[in-house]
């Protein structure tokens, strides 16, 4: 499972539900980057996720939201070449928005990756929001 890049994607959004800063960063690679519709959009280098989980839970704390979750669809693509590869998922996040279940339909997650020695690791993601 190590030698498929949806393994890492798995990976980062199951560390994401669980609010695990530390294992989002440790399934990516240096540099890293983070393209978002949450201000300032970019974050990048070495601690891109934990600067972007940092910025999440101050906007979160702004708007009254918690409790996030991302379920993955099935992939759109996941294209492999070499040691590169590049994987488009439908999205649906849930979260609670002033003590209201809230759910983004439509949203797609789009993942660059790389592979160091035998694992794959996220070099980059995007989120496009949905309804």
């Amino acid at each position: 499972m190590l030698n498929d890049p949806m393994a890492a994607v798995v990976r980062y959004v199951d560390a994401f539900n669980h609010g695990d800063a530390k294992a989002m960063a440790a399934a990516c690679a240096d540099p890293m980057q983070i393209l978002d519709g949450m201000a300032p959009h970019v974050w990048q280098g070495l601690t891109a996720s934990e600067d972007w989980w940092r910025d999440v839970l101050a906007e979160s704390e702004r708007v009254g939201a918690s409790g996030y979750r991302i379920t993955l669809g099935e992939p759109r693509h996941v294209d492999v070449t070499g040691d590169h590869a590049y994987v488009v998922l439908p999205a649906t996040m849930t979260m609670d928005l002033w003590g209201e279940q809230v759910t983004q339909t439509g949203s797609v997650f789009t993942v660059a990756l790389r592979k160091a020695d035998t694992e794959w690791r996220l070099t980059a993601w995007a989120w496009a929001k949905g309804a």
